[in-house]
């Protein structure tokens, strides 16, 4: 088993209850068991909707006591009997999406969601119950994606992409539209619309449709201000659409850009009613397909006709598939998907954690694209 020394207690962010505030606990480091790595968090991004799920206002399932978090950016302490190629101190991306390695259809969103089975619950129930707002966390090898640090945190004048730690933390939000987007093979040349893309998950479909190649991207959003910060990332291939909640308007305006190869929706639940489904479906064309993200919950209208005469592909998509980070990081470290300042990201705040009520505002507060709040334990 090869480990670096480890202290035997550290500090976490604990949830007793949805209707109490989260505390400071001083706790055991977890223990290493096969299959698993120890890991210290270096820099996680608050989720916009933190203090809506941990609240209880969003109702999400998951265990208390426990300690919330999400995708970070850490580095391996120790690693269990079983690895093969991970190593202590290697700086690793660790990506909350969690499968049941005896069956990979039952997954929870690590420090967040703890799925929608009781198979699936019992992952989030027992070995991975404690998430990234911690100091050090236990977390299964095969979500621990090895980084080069070389090449992302190195000087430009030395081969470097010249990123910061908490730059990497933005990692989370693109990977998970790169899921969709690749779920319906956007190809490089082609036009997507990307609804709505003024906030954090649907701007970075928008970064990441540019990396893969799309030749025009059509943003559409109500906030006109947020709608040009979103083409000021590529004035050139960038094409604005406000939602006007109008559909022959929204229509009209679509048809505009000529024939549409793809569609990708990133919906909140409060857009359950928008107009914009039916005007983006509607617009693809013979072939086209749609990738539905969004976190509605009801039921959704959508264009018949249009759907069956043009033979369109309608995909809905939770995340990603394991298979898909591989090519997520090659875009990441060949700096087609740029992070930091020059993708147009910005760090709106950081905090440790007992400065986690003021993160989890100020990320409800900031969630255009590519603002981001981070928490460094």
């Amino acid at each position: 088993m090869a480990s670096e020394s480890l202290p035997d207690t550290h500090r976490t962010l604990v949830l007793t209850s949805r209707d109490k505030p989260l505390t400071i606990e001083k706790r055991p480091v977890p223990t290493l068991t096969s299959g698993s790595a120890i890991v210290r968090v270096l820099a996680s991004q608050v989720i916009s909707y933190a203090g809506e799920v941990y609240s209880g206002k969003r109702p999400y399932p998951f265990p208390t006591p426990f300690v919330p978090g999400t995708s970070c950016v850490a580095r391996v302490v120790a690693v269990g009997p079983d690895a093969t190629s991970l190593k202590p101190g290697k700086l690793v991306y660790i990506h909350i999406f969690i499968a049941g390695r005896d069956d990979p259809d039952k997954l929870c969103l690590w420090g967040v969601f703890s799925g929608d089975s009781p198979e699936a619950a019992n992952l989030m129930e027992h070995e991975w119950r404690d998430s990234s707002l911690a100091e050090y966390a236990r977390v299964p090898m095969e979500n621990c994606i090895p980084l080069d640090e070389k090449r992302l945190l190195g000087l430009p004048e030395d081969g470097g992409l010249g990123y910061t730690i908490e730059d990497l933390a933005y990692l989370q939000t693109p990977l998970i539209a790169y899921g969709g987007l690749i779920d319906i093979d956007v190809k490089p040349g082609e036009t997507v619309i990307v609804a709505p893309a003024t906030g954090g998950f649907g701007g970075s479909a928008v970064q990441v449709a540019l990396a893969m190649g799309a030749g025009t991207v059509i943003a559409m959003g109500r906030n006109e201000a947020a709608l040009e910060r979103v083409r000021g990332v590529d004035p050139t291939r960038v094409k604005t659409v406000k939602m006007t909640g109008n559909l022959e308007t929204e229509l009209e305006a679509l048809k505009a850009f000529g024939p549409i190869d793809a569609f990708f929706d990133i919906s909140p639940p409060m857009a359950q009613n928008s107009t914009h489904f039916k005007a983006c479906i509607a617009s693809l064309r013979r072939n086209g397909r749609a990738s539905l993200m969004g976190g509605m919950h009801g039921d959704l209208s959508i264009p018949f006709r249009a759907v069956m005469h043009k033979n369109l592909t309608l995909k809905g998509k939770w995340m990603y598939e394991r298979e898909d980070i591989a090519g997520f990081m090659r875009l990441i470290h060949s700096g087609l998907l740029k992070l930091g300042p020059k993708a147009g990201n910005e760090i709106v705040g950081k905090f440790g954690l007992e400065g986690w009520k003021e993160a989890f505002d100020l990320a409800a507060e900031k969630a255009q694209m590519g603002q981001m709040v981070v928490m460094i334990s």
